[in-house]
C-alpha cells in the first residue's frame, strides 16, 4: 500500500497537479483502496476542527506582515542602509543581499516573500555594477531561505502544531543558526570572490557620514522584530497575538513613512489572501493524508522496521537527512514538512533527540530544499525577477550556498548546543 502511495504521487507531481490537489487525491484515493472511503464523509468536520488551531492564526498575520513592509517600502529602504555598511567586503552587494535578507527574515516568516522582495530591490545592481549574475542570483535564493529559520517563521509555528513542541523554545532555538548560518553565506561569498575578483562587480563607494545618515533606515525593521519576539519572551503575548501585534506595529511604521494607504491596504491584503489561501489547504490535506496514515499503521510499520535494522541513533539520523535532501529536490518544503514528519518525529522521539533540536535541523533541511532543483522554490522566485536568461544560471550560482548549508547540518550533529543553549537560559 506504501509502494502505491509512492506511485500515486509521483504520478501527481508529474503532472504538474498543484500541491494542495496531490495530496487530497493520495488521501480520497488511500481511503478508498484501505477502507472503502468511509472516513472520507467525516472529512468536513475533521479539517473545520483542524482549521480552529488558534495556532494557524499566526500564519496570515505574518503573511500580512511581510505584505505591509514590502508596500510600505521600508526594505528598499533597508538595503540601500545595508549597502553602505556591508559592501566593502570582498563580494560588495552580495553581502547586502545577505544582510537584508536576515533583517527582512526577522520580520517576515517566509522564505518566498524574503526572497522575492530583496530580489526585486537587488537585481537591477547586477548589471549596473558588472556582477556575477549567476552568483549574486544564488546569493539572493540562499538569502531568502533564512525567512523560515529567524524568527518569525511560519513553518517553526506549523513543526510546533504537528509535533506538540513549544513555538517560543522554537523561536529561540533558531535565531543562533540562523547568524551562524548568514555568517556561512557571506564566507562562501568572500571565498568566491577572492578565487575570482571579477565575480565581485564594481566596489561601492562610501564614507562614515553616509553610513550613519542611513541607521535610521534600519531602525523599523530592528524595533518590528523586538515588538513581535519580544512580546513573546516578555510573557505579554502568545506568538499569535504577537503577529497581530507586529501587523499593527507594521502599519504605524507605514504611517509613519507616508505610505499607509486605501491602495497599499488593499494589495497588501489581497496578497496575503492568495498566499493563506494555499498555505492552509495544503496544511488541511496533509493533516486528513496524516490521520489515514496513522490508521493504515504506516508510522508503527517504520518504527519497527528500523528498529531492526541495528542501527545507532547517529546512523539512524544520518539516514534521515539523506532521505530530506533527496526528497526536498523533488518536493515542495511545507508539504514535504507536513507529510514526513508526523511519520519520522516519532522515530526521532524514540531515538532521543530533543525535539526542539529537530526542528532546527529539519527546517535548515527544508531551507535547503528550497535552494535545490529541479523543484527547487526560490530558484524560481528569483529567476522569475529577471528579464531573460536560464534557469540553470540561479541553480548553479546557488550551487556554493548548499555546501554551507550542509556546514550547518554538520555543526548542529556536532554541537546541539548551537540550537539548545538559547532555550535552556529561558526555560
Amino acid at each position: 500500500m506504501a509502494l502505491w502511495a509512492v506511485v500515486i504521487l509521483a504520478v501527481l507531481v508529474i503532472a504538474a497537479v498543484p500541491v494542495a490537489a496531490v495530496l487530497g487525491i493520495l488521501t480520497f484515493l488511500l481511503d478508498l483502496m484501505v477502507n472503502d472511503g468511509r472516513f472520507t464523509p467525516a472529512i468536513g468536520e475533521f479539517v473545520w476542527d483542524k482549521s480552529k488551531e488558534f495556532i494557524l492564526v499566526a500564519v496570515p498575520m505574518f503573511i500580512l506582515l511581510g505584505e505591509i513592509m514590502l508596500r510600505a517600502g521600508i526594505a528598499t529602504r533597508m538595503y540601500a542602509a545595508v549597502v553602505q555598511w556591508l559592501s566593502w567586503l570582498p563580494g560588495g552587494l552580495m553581502h547586502a543581499n545577505i544582510g537584508t535578507s536576515t533583517i527582512f527574515a526577522a520580520t517576515s516568516g517566509s522564505s518566498v516573500a524574503t526572497a522575492a522582495t530583496v530580489g526585486t530591490v537587488a537585481y537591477p545592481e547586477i548589471e549596473r555594477r558588472g556582477y556575477s549574475e549567476s552568483l549574486f542570483l544564488g546569493s539572493l535564493a540562499a538569502g531568502g531561505t533564512l525567512g523560515i529559520l529567524i524568527p518569525p517563521s511560519i513553518n517553526l509555528i506549523i513543526y510546533g502544531l504537528i509535533t506538540d513542541t513549544s513555538v517560543p523554545e522554537l523561536y529561540l532555538a533558531g535565531i543562533f543558526p540562523g547568524m551562524i548560518l548568514a555568517g556561512l553565506f557571506m564566507a562562501v561569498i568572500v571565498i568566491a570572490c577572492l578565487f575570482k575578483r571579477s565575480w565581485g562587480g564594481e566596489k561601492v563607494q562610501t564614507s562614515w557620514p553616509e553610513r550613519i545618515r542611513t541607521l535610521p533606515d534600519l531602525v523599523p525593521p530592528i524595533l518590528l522584530f523586538l515588538v513581535v519576539v519580544g512580546s513573546i519572551y516578555a510573557g505579554i503575548a502568545t506568538p499569535t497575538e504577537a503577529a497581530s501585534v507586529g501587523v499593527v506595529f507594521a502599519c504605524c511604521l507605514a504611517l509613519w513613512t507616508k505610505t499607509l494607504n486605501w491602495t497599499m491596504l488593499k494589495e497588501a491584503f489581497e496578497g496575503t489572501m492568495r498566499t493563506t489561501a494555499m498555505i492552509m489547504l495544503i496544511i488541511l490535506a496533509a493533516v486528513f493524508l496524516n490521520f489515514i496514515l496513522g490508521f493504515m499503521g504506516v508510522t508503527q510499520e517504520i518504527l519497527q522496521a528500523i528498529s531492526h535494522l541495528g542501527l545507532t541513533p547517529l546512523e539512524t539520523m544520518l539516514i534521515i537527512i539523506l532521505f530530506y535532501l533527496i526528497l526536498g529536490m523533488f518536493m515542495e518544503t511545507l508539504s514535504m514538512m507536513l507529510t514526513t514528519v508526523p511519520i519520522v518525529f516519532p522515530i526521532v522521539a524514540h531515538l532521543g533527540y530533543d525535539p526542539v533540536w529537530f526542528g532546527i535541523m529539519i527546517t535548515v533541511l527544508m531551507e535547503t530544499a528550497l535552494i535545490t532543483p529541479p523543484i527547487g522554490v526560490n530558484l524560481y522566485v528569483v529567476h522569475g525577477i529577471r528579464k531573460s536568461g536560464k534557469f540553470n544560471d540561479v541553480a548553479v550560482g546557488a550551487a556554493p550556498f548548499v555546501i554551507a548549508m550542509l556546514v550547518m547540518i554538520a555543526m548542529l550533529l556536532a554541537a546541539p548546543g548551537l540550537a539548545l543553549w538559547l532555550p535552556a537560559q529561558v526555560y
